[in-house]
């Protein structure tokens, strides 16, 4: 039996059926030569030789994946170990992939997806839910949308949970991503500035949740009334801004997924940064590298291409918009305004008078008959004083004990 290969099954073709029974019956090849010809042994020739419908040959339900087998178990222990996470922090199998690229693994990927897909199925007793949905075509520069998310991260040695604003161009895909202590709505406005001024331009509809600092009220169907100083960003951006229906997410599907992509992208492993403005100088710089990846259906393509094409047709920004958010408070004796549990000082000559607090991302602002009076890096802390002795040189002019005070200033 030299000079032949061993049998396999899934050497052979349809069209080779019909051209091994063409030469045998047709240009009476024999048995040999054939074999010889089609490098096949002699009884696989003979069983095509009978053959009149398509070759079906059994696939195999367990896989073997031998470049896999020396990591089964750190693969199976990190499954284990993310199970007990919430599922907001368990890594992907892409990331769990990676994860073993960085221990040595040689394999592919597909032997990983299938392992940890097996593994996930072996310990849930329930069938998986399937969904179907509407394909949706968004012309370039006309949709983005818009959603939170929480991360956890390490700030500063101290492990806690920051909320991540997520911007996703849905003919592009070009995402933008920025991280805030928390979800007010003069965290809102900001994240808008910001990611206005990364794609360089502003879309024709913004698509959100009916989140509370956008939404005021839901009515029947899409009638929904915006709060009003949301739609003064709006008016200023030019942009129409489109509420979902009530937990239908995917009609913002794609930032949905965004959602769990950056989760597994940026936040997993548990990053470390020194601030928020480290945080956010790296995400955007992800947020460009990414870019790199193909588009999802324009496969030949980059994002980064669809961008380019995209990023013309966006509406320019002519001028920044002021996110602040605007309420009264009176200034204390002591000069100072509580605000979320600090104290800001004041001007002492608007002590135990009312005056317009405006608060943005980061800065604390004081106005009075239309002027700034006090302008405080906002702090987000508890029981802090934040204070400019500045503020106090009337008081120190007439009361006695002044000298301490300006051993400070």
């Amino acid at each position: 039996m030299t000079g032949f290969l061993p049998e396999n099954p899934g050497v052979i073709k349809v069209n080779q059926v019909a051209e091994i029974r063409r030469l045998h019956f047709v240009e009476k090849a024999t048995v040999s030569e054939l074999a010889k010809q089609f490098e096949l042994s002699r009884p696989t020739i003979r069983k095509h030789l009978k053959t009149l419908d398509d070759p079906v040959y059994p696939l195999r339900k367990l896989q073997p994946h031998p470049k896999l087998g020396a990591f089964r178990d750190q693969l199976k222990s990190w499954l284990e170990t993310d199970a007990r996470l919430p599922v907001k922090r368990r890594r992907t199998a892409q990331r769990l992939f990676e994860c073993l690229q960085a221990e040595g693994y040689a394999g592919g990927y597909c032997a990983v997806r299938r392992y940890v897909k097996a593994w996930k199925q072996a310990q849930s007793s329930s069938p998986p839910v399937t969904q179907a949905f509407v394909p949706l075509y968004f012309p370039p520069g006309e949709t983005c949308q818009f959603d939170w998310s929480h991360e956890t991260v390490v700030l500063d040695g101290v492990e806690q949970v920051v909320k991540v604003a997520q911007f996703r161009l849905t003919y592009s895909r070009q995402m933008f991503v920025i991280a805030y202590p928390r979800e007010t709505q003069e965290m809102v406005l900001d994240a808008h500035n910001q990611a206005f001024d990364f794609f360089g331009g502003v879309p024709k509809r913004m698509v959100y949740d009916n989140l509370k600092t956008v939404v005021d009220a839901i009515f029947s169907g899409k009638d929904r009334q915006f709060n009003r100083r949301f739609l003064t960003l709006a008016n200023h951006c030019l942009f129409e801004p489109i509420a979902c229906t009530p937990e239908s997410g995917w009609e913002k599907g794609q930032v949905e997924k965004q959602v769990c992509d950056i989760r597994s992208w940026l936040f997993t492993l548990t990053p470390k940064f020194d601030d928020f403005a480290g945080m956010n100088a790296w995400h955007t710089q992800r947020c460009r590298e990414l870019t790199a990846r193909a588009h999802p259906e324009q496969t030949s393509r980059t994002i980064a291409d669809c961008f380019a094409e995209e990023q013309p047709l966006l509406m320019p920004v002519k001028a920044v918009f002021d996110g602040y958010v605007e309420q009264m408070r009176r200034v204390s004796s002591q000069c100072l305004i509580r605000i979320e549990r600090n104290r800001y000082s004041v001007p002492a000559q608007w002590a135990n008078q009312a005056v317009s607090v405006r608060t943005t991302a980061n800065r604390i602002r004081m106005v009075a008959d239309g002027q700034i009076i006090a302008d405080h890096p906002r702090h987000f802390g508890r029981d802090q004083l934040i204070c400019d002795p500045w503020h106090y040189l009337p008081v120190l002019e007439k009361k006695p004990g002044r000298c301490v005070m300006e051993r400070h200033l």
